[in-house]
């Protein structure tokens, strides 16, 4: 990467190190302004890099950054708004689909199996807590994990650069979200915001170094 590159990354880790702490904070001020805050530094990341190269993929990337950007706000107000949030951030996964499978010629099996295997297990876990949401939960644990296959399906058939940012950031974010899940629906634990956000951030930050 170009030293810019590299200053941006910096920045933005550090912007995600104080949105992580502000959420072990009794005032969650620093929380709601630094974590919109990092990811609109990742998304100008991600928008600076598709003007240099535009494609495709580069958009779509785009765009799911900037719909887990709403996901986001959402996610930080009241519960009731817990729905709005996870159907913003399911249109960014179908984004990613988009992304990682354009022009995909091979399947991985195994690491369908594999996915598909964890987050069977993390959504039989979490069955009997999530009430009321169990099949919002279940279509976007089935869609996070076709990102995740599609993204791993990539790198195998491409085996550059982009491709491995791409799929290290959709194996992140899939550990995030499960932390997440565990978290919200079964039983809090206090290393779980430095697990979900900082897995969420690297996540999204790679997807923008991908482009």
């Amino acid at each position: 990467m170009e030293l810019d590159a590299w200053l941006a990354v910096l920045v933005i880790s550090i912007s995600a190190a104080f949105a992580i702490s502000g959420k072990y904070q009794k005032s969650k001020f620093i929380h709601y302004a630094f974590k919109p805050l990092t990811m609109i530094m990742v998304i100008s990341l991600a928008w600076e890099r598709v003007t240099i190269l535009p494609s495709v993929y580069g958009y779509l990337i785009l765009s799911g950054l900037c719909l887990s950007l709403v996901g986001d706000v959402f996610l930080m107000l009241p519960a009731k708004y817990f729905r709005p949030g996870l159907l913003a951030f399911l249109a960014a996964q179908a984004l990613y689909i988009l992304a990682f499978g354009r022009g995909l010629k091979a399947f991985a099996l195994f690491p369908f199996l594999v996915i598909l295997g964890y987050t069977g297990l993390v959504f039989l876990f979490l069955y009997r807590s999530l009430g009321k949401y169990r099949w919002p939960v279940l279509g976007y644990i089935l869609a996070i994990s076709g990102m995740a296959w599609l993204a791993v399906s990539r790198h195998l058939g491409l085996l550059d650069q982009s491709s491995l940012l791409a799929m290290v950031g959709a194996l992140l974010f899939l550990f995030s979200d499960s932390v997440n899940a565990v978290n919200r629906f079964k039983k809090p634990f206090w290393l779980a915001q430095i697990l979900i956000l900082g897995t969420y951030f690297a996540a999204q930050l790679l997807f923008a170094l991908s482009i």
